[in-house]
């Protein structure tokens, strides 16, 4: 068996491990972040449960640290206290990003995490199987429910070589990205193997699963071996180690052959990170901002090899460069080693351990501003900045950028590239163990669960919205500081529905007693935020018919109780027009005026009813 197989086998619970079958796994541990975690707890609370049944179970707040008014600091009592109660441990407001600190700190070769954040992956980088999933799953796996897939393809990229000097990580998933890009690539599993695997460390591997979420695939993982051994003994938890590697006959839908000598230094263009072209063709692009950070790229390594090409150098006076550590520990250690006073010396801005502007709390570029980042996205408007051209590049060209002032490599600085320390600084201060004695804090920002309401067929309703490929769950409902603090609020948050492509969607859809939304190809990719589908229920949309769907929205939007439907001939897109009224008929015909049109579901007959009765914690109440 391939690693993938392995561990599938390790954890199923239920269903035929074949590829493409519907199976359900035991989940080991679970993380959330305060964006998603409070509507997961508010969920879980509905389950009547007096503790969690996984192993672990992890809080952090990392994504909604900027405290401008009450909502956030409210939010993070609330997911504090509910932690305490229920045996969950919490990871406190500048303890770092939830992706970094879980890797240093919690996870494990060969267990199962699910996380309510897309990003979760990143453990796949020391042999985890790590699944991002929507927040009612997670709260779901909380109960000691086993999570539904599929049985995944897994695509083999076979490394060999290793990297030259001012090549990075970063480049290995933008290479992947321009071959297989962010779409079609649904239940599949990418396999790391080969020699050139031995050439790169935990964080490495981290930052290639992690972006492997830009892929739509349902996760990455890499082999577990003497480097991973080496990692878990830096952060004294050797004894978490165990080997993992594919059996020398195992099978693979796809094998791809990446030479890691042969790669050259890429930069996802605007606004998408498959839209990649080497650094090279993009030398005489001006910048305006540097940002280094973000669970893909500050790690210590990441942020010490930037240290190392600042060094003796000073931050172009026409560049706005800033730095956010991954963690507190990796803060802690590049103060301790005078590398923080070399980012000071350079002309950095330091910004506090979280996920910052990777998620648009903080940091937006000018008006038509170029921003290049070491993030892992740049959806239009994800900056904070509409007009705003984000290219996503290695920690490596990040600094050389902010030196030049223009987008540069870093194939001929001579710096010293890090390695991981034999022993990271570990220090645990804001890491809560619970003692289950709390009373739960609700401040006023913090809404009740509604009912949501069943979905009958036939449905005859207006066409509101018809998108294009592609449309993210950022488009759904965007992030940022104006929009996150009410992610506990779903009236609110209501106000914000597919504020980037209409303004007025909200309206529109009480105005019209709901309605239905069509769109292309790989509809709701990008976060895992189940708002994306509650808050377009809430809003009275019961059906969405795509060419496709991403893997995470499509389980959110049965969770939600919204039916999705696919044409049978993707040309039929061309047929529908906003303002069109539709009827959908219960074998699932189309009608308009003009013509009739066949779709199909992808769930089966249990999903179905799951979306009949108004989604899955209807059921659950029942």
């Amino acid at each position: 068996m391939n690693i993938t197989y392995q561990l599938l086998k390790e954890h199923l619970v239920k269903g035929e491990l074949k590829p493409l079958e519907k199976i359900a796994i035991k989940i080991d541990q679970t993380l959330t972040q305060d964006t998603t975690g409070t509507m997961v707890y508010l969920q879980f609370e509905e389950m009547g449960i007096d503790k969690v049944k996984t192993d672990l179970s992890v809080a952090y707040c990392d994504h909604q640290t900027i405290q401008s008014g009450f909502e956030n600091a409210d939010d993070h009592l609330y997911l504090q206290s509910v932690a305490d109660k229920y045996g969950i441990v919490f990871s406190k407001a500048g303890n770092g990003i939830c992706h970094q600190v879980h890797l240093e700190r919690f996870s494990k070769p060969g267990i199962s995490l699910l996380g309510s954040d897309s990003h979760t992956p990143n453990s796949g980088g020391l042999g985890a199987l790590a699944i991002g999933a929507g927040g009612l799953d997670v709260a779901c796996a909380m109960v000691g429910l086993p999570f539904s897939l599929i049985a995944p393809k897994v695509i083999k990229v076979e490394l060999t070589n290793k990297l030259k000097h001012g090549v990075s990580a970063k480049d290995v998933i933008l290479h992947l990205l321009s071959i297989l890009s962010v779409k079609g690539n649904i239940n599949t599993v990418i396999e790391y193997a080969g020699e050139g695997v031995k050439s790169l460390s935990v964080t490495q591997r981290a930052t290639i699963a992690n972006m492997g979420a830009e892929l739509g695939v349902t996760t990455s993982i890499f082999p577990s071996d003497e480097i991973t051994r080496a990692f878990l003994k830096s952060q004294n938890r050797e004894a978490d180690y165990r080997e993992l590697k594919a059996s020398a006959d195992a099978e693979y839908d796809r094998v791809i052959f990446i030479d890691l000598a042969e790669l050259k230094p890429l930069a996802a263009c605007p606004d998408m990170p498959d839209n990649v072209k080497p650094i090279s063709e993009l030398s005489d692009i001006k910048v305006d901002q540097v940002i280094i950070g973000s669970c893909t790229n500050a790690s210590y390594s990441d942020i010490m090899n930037v240290v190392n090409i600042l060094k003796g150098n000073k931050v172009h006076p026409d560049v706005s460069f800033a730095v956010s550590c991954g963690s507190k520990n990796v803060l802690s250690m590049i103060s301790e080693n005078g590398g923080l006073k070399v980012l000071l010396d350079a002309g950095a801005r330091i910004l506090e351990c979280a996920c910052g502007p990777c998620i648009g709390m903080g940091l937006a570029p000018n008006s038509k501003g170029v921003s290049v980042r070491t993030f892992n996205r740049n959806f239009l408007g994800r900056s904070g900045t509409n007009d705003a051209q984000v290219y996503l590049v290695s920690p490596e060209v990040a600094a050389t950028t902010a030196i030049k002032g223009y987008l540069t490599t870093a194939e001929n600085i001579d710096y010293i590239e890090t390695d991981l320390p034999e022993k990271a600084h570990i220090n645990d201060a804001l890491i809560v163990m619970p003692s289950y004695k709390a009373e739960i804090v609700r401040g006023p920002n913090i809404s009740k669960l509604s009912t949501n309401k069943e979905v009958q067929l036939p449905i005859s309703k207006k066409v509101l919205l018809k998108l294009e490929d592609n449309i993210t769950t950022d488009h759904i409902i965007p992030g940022g500081n104006k929009v996150l603090p009410y992610r506990s609020n779903l009236p609110k948050l209501s106000e914000f529905a597919f504020l980037p492509v209409i303004n007025n969607f909200s309206e529109l859809a009480k105005e019209n007693q709901g309605g239905v939304i069509v769109a292309g190809e790989n509809y709701g990719q990008g976060s895992s935020r189940e708002h994306a589908a509650m808050i377009p229920k809430y809003l009275g949309i019961d059906i969405i018919v795509t060419k496709s769907f991403a893997r995470i929205h499509l389980a959110n939007l049965i969770n939600s109780g919204i039916l999705p439907l696919v044409f049978v001939n993707t040309s039929d897109y061309d047929s529908i027009n906003v303002n069109d009224t539709v009827e959908i008929t219960e074998d699932f015909k189309l009608r308009t005026v003009s013509c009739e049109i066949q779709l199909i579901t992808p769930l089966n007959e249990k999903e179905l009813e799951t979306v009949y009765k108004g989604g899955l914690l209807n059921q659950i109440r029942k």
